[in-house]
């Protein structure tokens, strides 16, 4: 189902798309620089509709003390990275009135102040974008519907360290979680309810 509607105060919140992230050569099925052109076009959209933009950054301390705890089957969460590996993408960032959040988790509410921004500004949907889908964007979405915000998932401005995950992601759980469109589908609807 494509997107119907944005709320009068919808932001757009941009998950991950910093230096150490869109560097990864394997994304699927877009490609990192597909993903941050479509992520600046809605930027700029929603910049010029005087609507909030939120770029969201993942980091670690380097020696692994507020990494996750628990037990995984996976490699380990403690590793350490290149310096300015999370650092917002240079197409995006610059801009004083975007808000800014820093994550130490997969998703962007657990741990942050992004709710409390949101609500200050009286925001009640959000547009999701960026990487990966199936790890940050998604986990930010299921908080996002939890926490009583419409949402809005703009697939093609958004990738994956595997196709099959991104599929699952936009095919079995956003449909349950919001609506979703292309990037080109929201920027026209947010043109026509702001005109």
């Amino acid at each position: 189902m494509a997107v119907t509607a944005l709320d009068p105060r919808t932001a757009l919140v941009v998950i991950d798309l910093q230096h150490g992230i869109v560097g990864n050569p394997g994304l699927a099925p877009h490609p990192a620089a597909d993903v941050v052109e479509r992520a600046v076009r809605l930027s700029d959209a929603f910049r010029g509709h005087g609507l909030p933009v939120v770029l969201v950054r993942v980091t670690a301390a380097a020696d692994g003390a507020d990494a996750v705890r628990g037990r995984i089957d996976g490699p380990s969460r403690a590793r350490s990275f290149p310096e300015g590996w999370d650092v917002i993408v240079d197409e995006l960032a610059g801009h004083p009135g975007d808000i800014v959040v820093t994550k130490r988790n997969w998703g962007a509410f657990y741990g942050t102040d992004l709710d409390l921004q949101l609500r200050r500004r009286g925001i009640t949907q959000i547009v999701l974008a960026g990487i990966a889908t199936s790890i940050g964007v998604e986990s930010s979405a299921r908080a996002a519907h939890e926490h009583g915000y419409h949402v809005t998932l703009a697939t093609d401005a958004m990738s994956d360290l595997d196709p099959e995950t991104h599929r699952n992601s936009v095919e079995r759980i956003f449909p349950r979680l919001g609506e979703t469109g292309t990037t080109e589908e929201i920027v026209e609807l947010l043109d026509k309810t702001r005109d």
